[in-house]
C-alpha cells in the first residue's frame, strides 16, 4: 500500500504540486486491516457503468470492476502478483499446452448452490457461443473437469498473457442459472447478480447511477471488512468529502492543503497507470500513415505543459515506447521527443503527402476539452491548426468505434496491464477502432508482438517488450500524453485498508482492499 506522509505532502505543497521527471511513493507496509466500517461511501465521477452482471455492465471503465465484487475468476492480482482465488493452485504443462486449475472445495453461490468444476467448464463453453467482450474466446480450445473440484483448460496456442487475460479477467457464472439464458446482455434481474464474491448487489440505478452492495456474510475467504459499500456520482467531491457525503474521492492538487494535518483523512498517490492518448485516423486521412507527421505532432506537443496546466503537476509524461514509466517492463532509453516546434514545423516540410490545412479533434468533456485547447495552442506554434469537437463520452466512443474521427482524444486506465496490449493495439492485424490503430502497419513490431504473445518463458519475453517499444517510439502511432498522478483522499477515521493491484491505478477497484488480509 502506498500512502503519501505528512512530510511529503508539505514537500509537495510547496512546491505547487509540480512532479517532475517521475512518480515519488512512500511505500508503508500492508499489515491487516485495524478498522471495520458499517458504510462506506465512494465517489464516481460519471456514475452509470451498466448492470454490475458479466454481460450487462459497459465494456469500458468501471463497469468490469463494478461487476467483479460480485462475480470472481480463476485467480486474481495483489499488490505483487497473482493470486488464488476460486482456484487454490494452478500448473502450466507445456506437452499439452494446458493449465490445470485446482478449485476451492468451500465455495457457494450467493444463492446456497455449490461451486464446481462444471461451473468452469459452463462458463468457457458458454462463452464460445456468447463471447464475452473482455476475453478472447479463442484462447481455450477446450476445458474439461478432471474431477469435481479440478478443471484442464486446453490453450489453441502458447498465449504468454494467459493468467491475466483469461484465469484472471473471464468471470465465472453459476452454470444453474446461465445454461438457459440466450441474451446475456438482457439478463439483469437479481439471479444475474448471483456471483461467489464478497459483495452481493443490493440496489443498482441506472438513472441514477448508483450502486450498493451487501457484504457476504457467507463468503468462502477473507471476510469483508465493510458492511455496506455504495459508489455514488458526485460532482464536487471535494465538497463532497468534507461534509461527510461520501468517504473516498481524488482530489485536486491545489485542493489538497484542506486536508492535510487532520487525522480523519488520509492519502494515497495513484501510480501512473491512467492516461490521455492523441490518436490518428490513418485509414480515413493516408498522410497520418507517414511517420514523419505523426513525429510532427509529438515534437508539436508540450506535454509537461499538460501536466502542469491540465494535471496541475498531478502526472508524468507519456513515454513514446506506449507503456507507462511505471510500468514493471518499462523501456526508459527511448527518445523523449521533447517540446520542439522548429523541428516539428521542418518535418512538415519534408512530407510527401501535405497535412491538411486544419483538422477537427473529437474530444469528450469537461478536462479533455481543456486539454483540446491547450493541443490547439501548442500545434499552432508548429503550422498545425486544429478545431476542438467535444462531444459526451457515448458520442465520443460510438464515433471511435465507427472510424469517425481525423484525431481523436482518448483517456483510459489499463497502462500497468500485461504488455500484450501492445500487440492487440499496435499489430497489422487489428480492425479494433475503439482500443486499437487501424491503418498503423509494421511487419518487424507486429513479427515481435506476436513472438512474445507466445513466449511462454517470462526473461525472453520481457527483451522482446523493450523491442516493440523502441519500435512504437520511433513510429509514434498514439501520442501518449500524460498519465495522472492523482491524489486520493479518504477518511482514514472510518476505514484505511486501501491497497493497489500491483498493475492498476484506483485502489477502490481492488476487492482485496475491502477484505480482512
Amino acid at each position: 500500500m502506498r500512502k503519501i506522509i505528512g512530510s511529503r505532502l508539505l514537500l509537495l505543497i510547496t512546491m505547487g504540486f509540480i512532479l517532475m521527471g517521475g512518480v515519488l511513493f512512500t511505500v508503508a507496509s500492508c499489515s491487516k486491516n485495524t478498522k471495520e466500517a458499517a458504510s462506506y461511501t465512494i465517489a464516481d465521477s460519471t456514475g452509470d457503468w451498466g448492470y454490475p452482471s458479466p454481460y450487462a455492465h459497459y465494456p469500458r471503465g468501471p463497469g468490469y470492476i463494478l461487476m467483479s465484487f460480485i462475480f470472481e475468476t480463476l485467480v486474481w492480482k495483489d499488490a505483487d502478483g497473482f493470486v488464488p482465488q476460486l482456484a487454490r493452485s494452478w500448473e502450466y504443462h507445456a506437452d499439452e499446452n494446458a493449465y490445470i486449475f485446482k478449485l476451492r472445495k468451500d465455495v457457494h453461490w450467493h444463492d446456497g448452490a455449490g461451486f464446481t468444476a462444471e461451473d468452469v467448464v459452463f462458463t468457457f463453453n458458454y462463452t464460445k457461443e456468447h463471447p464475452y467482450p473482455w476475453v478472447d474466446n479463442t484462447i481455450v480450445k477446450s476445458v474439461e473437469a478432471v474431477d469435481p473440484h479440478t478443471v484442464k483448460l486446453y490453450l489453441s496456442r502458447p498465449y504468454a498473457p494467459f493468467l491475466h487475460d483469461v484465469a484472471g479477467t473471464q468471470p465465472i457464472m453459476p452454470k444453474h442459472i446461465w445454461e438457459g439464458i440466450d441474451k446475456p446482455d438482457q439478463f439483469t434481474g437479481p439471479e444475474g447478480a448471483v456471483g461467489t464474491g464478497p459483495y452481493t448487489l443490493a440496489d443498482y440505478s441506472k438513472e441514477h447511477g448508483t450502486y450498493r452492495y451487501e457484504a457476504n456474510q457467507e463468503y468462502w475467504g477473507p471476510q469483508p471488512r465493510i458492511d455496506i459499500l455504495e459508489f455514488i456520482p458526485v460532482s464536487d467531491q471535494v465538497l463532497a468529502l468534507e461534509n461527510g457525503d461520501i468517504h473516498f474521492a481524488r482530489v485536486p492538487a491545489d485542493l489538497l492543503e484542506r486536508f492535510t494535518d487532520n487525522p480523519l483523512y488520509g492519502m494515497m498517490e495513484q501510480p501512473a497507470f491512467w492516461g490521455y492518448r492523441l490518436r490518428f485516423n490513418m485509414i480515413g486521412l493516408p498522410e497520418f500513415q507517414q511517420k514523419e507527421l505523426r513525429q510532427a505532432f509529438a515534437y508539436a506537443v508540450n506535454r509537461e505543459e499538460l501536466v502542469d496546466k491540465i494535471a496541475r503537476g498531478q502526472g508524468i509524461s507519456g513515454s513514446m515506447g506506449m507503456l507507462s514509466p511505471d510500468h514493471r517492463w518499462f523501456n526508459p532509453n527511448l527518445p523523449a521527443y521533447e517540446y520542439d516546434p522548429e523541428k516539428a514545423a521542418e518535418l512538415m516540410s519534408s512530407l510527401e503527402i501535405p497535412a491538411r490545412e486544419s483538422y477537427e479533434l473529437l474530444v469528450g468533456e469537461d478536462a479533455e476539452v481543456r486539454i483540446g485547447e491547450l493541443l490547439k495552442e501548442q500545434l499552432a506554434g508548429a503550422g498545425i491548426n486544429i478545431t476542438v469537437a467535444p462531444a459526451d463520452m457515448k458520442t465520443r466512443d460510438s464515433r471511435i468505434i465507427e472510424g469517425n474521427y481525423e484525431l481523436v482524444l482518448v483517456g483510459h486506465g489499463g497502462w500497468g496491464t500485461d504488455p500484450d496490449y501492445l500487440r492487440q493495439r499496435y499489430s497489422e492485424k487489428t480492425e479494433d477502432w475503439l482500443n486499437g490503430t487501424p491503418g498503423y502497419e509494421n511487419s518487424a513490431f507486429s513479427k515481435l508482438a506476436e513472438e512474445q504473445a507466445r513466449e511462454m518463458n517470462e526473461e525472453k519475453r520481457q527483451k522482446i517488450i523493450m523491442e516493440m517499444q523502441e519500435i512504437l517510439a520511433e513510429d509514434v502511432p498514439d501520442i501518449p500524453l500524460y498519465l495522472r498522478v492523482t491524489v486520493n483522499v479518504y477518511r482514514q477515521d472510518i476505514y484505511d485498508g486501501w491497497m493497489h493491484i500491483y498493475d492498476h491505478h484506483e485502489p477502490t477497484h481492488n476487492k482485496l482492499s475491502y477484505l480482512d488480509r
